[in-house]
């Protein structure tokens, strides 16, 4: 299927894709309520076991630098986890979430990005380079294990 055409109420789609990457902005250091509420909609293949064996990754978004971002992140994963998915996040083979030298998102448990609480600051470089990168890795990843 499309990625196009899953939307928010269509957790029976999740079955069809061997990776499912996960993204949502940042509400109080969680996935937002919505997100959450996708998520406890998947008892039904939670208890097939649909989703195990194929890979997850998360990312996020927060308003500011320290924001909640890997606290989303693992409540975004934990949900992943339950599902027998097995995780990918932004290694630190990409090496460009180490430095100090700007403000950046990026974390071994998943690309993020800081917006500003007005939603003024774009991505930058790094990290859209650490998302394609965590998309990389778990396209490859996903590649692996499906044989």
């Amino acid at each position: 299927g499309d990625a196009a055409d899953v939307h928010l109420g269509a957790t029976g789609a999740l079955e069809q894709y061997d990776a499912i990457i996960v993204g949502a902005p940042t509400r109080f250091g969680r996935m937002p309520a919505q997100m959450a509420q996708f998520w406890d909609t998947t008892g039904g293949q939670w208890f097939s076991g649909a989703l195990i064996g194929k890979v997850g990754g998360a990312f996020t978004s927060t308003a500011s630098q320290h924001g909640g971002q890997e606290t989303t992140l693992f409540s975004i994963i934990t949900n992943l986890i339950h599902h027998g998915m097995t995780i990918v996040g932004l290694d630190y083979g990409f090496q460009a979430q180490m430095g100090v030298d700007t403000v950046k998102g990026g974390s071994p448990y998943g690309a993020t990005t800081i917006s500003d609480g007005d939603g003024s600051r774009m991505p930058s470089k790094d990290e859209l380079d650490g998302a394609r990168y965590q998309g990389k890795r778990i396209a490859e990843t996903a590649a692996k294990l499906k044989g």
